[in-house]
C-alpha cells in the first residue's frame, strides 16, 4: 500500500527543491550563489504564501527565482563585489570521469546571456513546454524559441571550436 502524498504547500515545495536548486544554480553560475538564490526564493515564497493562487507551484517558484535573479543582477551592477581568493584548506571534490568535457560545457553555458541560459535551462533541463516558459518569463512564444535556438547553436559552436587537436609527430 502506498502512503498518501503530502499535498500541503510545504510538502509540494519540498518536492520541487531538486528542480529549483538546478535552476537557481544554472542562473547564478555558482553552487554557492545558486544556493543563496534558492534560499531567497524559498523565503520569499513562504512569506508570500497567501499570494499563491493554488494553481502551479512550480511555475510560481520558478518565476520568483527568476525575478530574484534579475533583481540581484540589477543591484550587482550598482554595487559590484570582488570575489574572495580561493582558500588553500578547502577540500577538493572527487574527480569526474571527464573533467575537461565538463569544464568546456560549463564554459559554454556560462558564455550564454542570462536570458538565453534561463530559457535553455527551463526547456531542456526542467522539461517545461515552450508556452509555459513564455508565460513564466512574460515574453512571446517566438522569443522563447529564438533564445533557445540561439543558445543551442552557441553551445554547439563553442564546444566544436574548443575541440582538442591531436598532436602529430614531427618527421
Amino acid at each position: 500500500m502506498t502512503e498518501p502524498q503530502d499535498i500541503s504547500f510545504e510538502g509540494q515545495l519540498l518536492a520541487l527543491l531538486p528542480a529549483l536548486r538546478r535552476f537557481a544554480r544554472s542562473l547564478a553560475r555558482s553552487d554557492a550563489e545558486g544556493e543563496d538564490l534558492l534560499q531567497d526564493g524559498i523565503v520569499a515564497a513562504l512569506s508570500r504564501r497567501a499570494q499563491w493562487r493554488g494553481l502551479n507551484l512550480r511555475s510560481w517558484m520558478l518565476a520568483i527565482i527568476s525575478n530574484r535573479y534579475r533583481n540581484s543582477r540589477r543591484s550587482h551592477g550598482r554595487h559590484p563585489t570582488a570575489p574572495l581568493d580561493e582558500a588553500l584548506d578547502v577540500p577538493v571534490p572527487q574527480a569526474e570521469p571527464d573533467p575537461i568535457g565538463r569544464m568546456r560545457l560549463e564554459a559554454a553555458l556560462n558564455s550564454l546571456s542570462p536570458d538565453q541560459r534561463m530559457v535553455l535551462m527551463l526547456v531542456v533541463i526542467e522539461g517545461m513546454p515552450y508556452q509555459e516558459v513564455a508565460d513564466l518569463l512574460q515574453i512571446p512564444l517566438g522569443t522563447v524559441m529564438s533564445r533557445l535556438s540561439r543558445a543551442r547553436q552557441k553551445i554547439s559552436d563553442t564546444m566544436a571550436a574548443e575541440n582538442v587537436i591531436p598532436l602529430r609527430r614531427q618527421t
